[in-house]
């Protein structure tokens, strides 16, 4: 089984932010917030494995030379239908980022992932970043991450806010050659597959169901 990259931040506005994401009387407005929030600090650090191009620029002054992004860039799929909140706070800073979308719906009773939508542009050769606000069980984000891979994706990260050690140790067993990037690793699952202390279900929470 292969020891998967995992990246945990130490941030104190990630602490802050992740205190205020767990409290259940946080509204909506506010959940929404705090998770484009969270996603845009985490771009931060995955964002440094970017490659770098030149080209020149003409300031008021003079013409330099300036390190800019090289193309392509990153491939973005959220896990529908959490995983939405977290692409719109990246798409305003990566915006001629394509979009893919995974549609998975857990069941309740066995807890595995159900497929309902597939919509992927070409992902070869190019960074491909997964969306999921929370790494559970792991069996909705490793279908999704096999779902890429069928598709051509063969350089993937994984951005969840949260994550459970059941989740990670799954990803390891699934897919060990994808690089994760949490902002914090929780205790555990309860007897339902939700994360412990953990935050709810983020889809609820971010769209105001039951």
């Amino acid at each position: 089984m292969a020891k998967i990259k995992t990246f945990i931040y130490d941030h104190p506005l990630l602490e802050d932010k992740l205190a205020r994401l767990r409290d259940r009387n946080t509204n909506v407005a506010l959940f929404r917030q705090l998770v484009e929030e969270i996603t845009v600090l985490m771009l931060y650090e995955v964002s440094k494995t970017l490659p770098l191009t030149t080209r020149e620029v003409e300031t008021p002054l003079t013409t330099t030379t300036c390190r800019v992004l090289a193309r392509p860039t990153p491939v973005l799929v959220p896990i529908l239908r959490a995983g939405l909140a977290m692409a719109d706070p990246l798409l305003k800073l990566l915006p001629n980022s394509p979009v893919g979308h995974v549609g998975l719906a857990r069941d309740h009773e066995t807890l595995e992932p159900v497929r309902y939508l597939v919509k992927l542009p070409p992902m070869a050769d190019r960074p491909v970043w997964v969306l999921d606000p929370m790494l559970a069980t792991g069996g909705s984000v490793s279908e999704a991450l096999g779902i890429l891979k069928e598709h051509g994706a063969d350089n993937i990260s994984l951005f969840s806010i949260l994550a459970a050690p059941e989740g990670v140790t799954r990803l390891e067993r699934e897919h060990g050659d994808v690089s994760l990037f949490i902002a914090t690793l929780d205790e555990r699952l309860n007897e339902k597959g939700y994360i412990l202390p953990g935050l709810g279900d983020a889809g609820d929470r971010l769209y105001g169901t039951d």
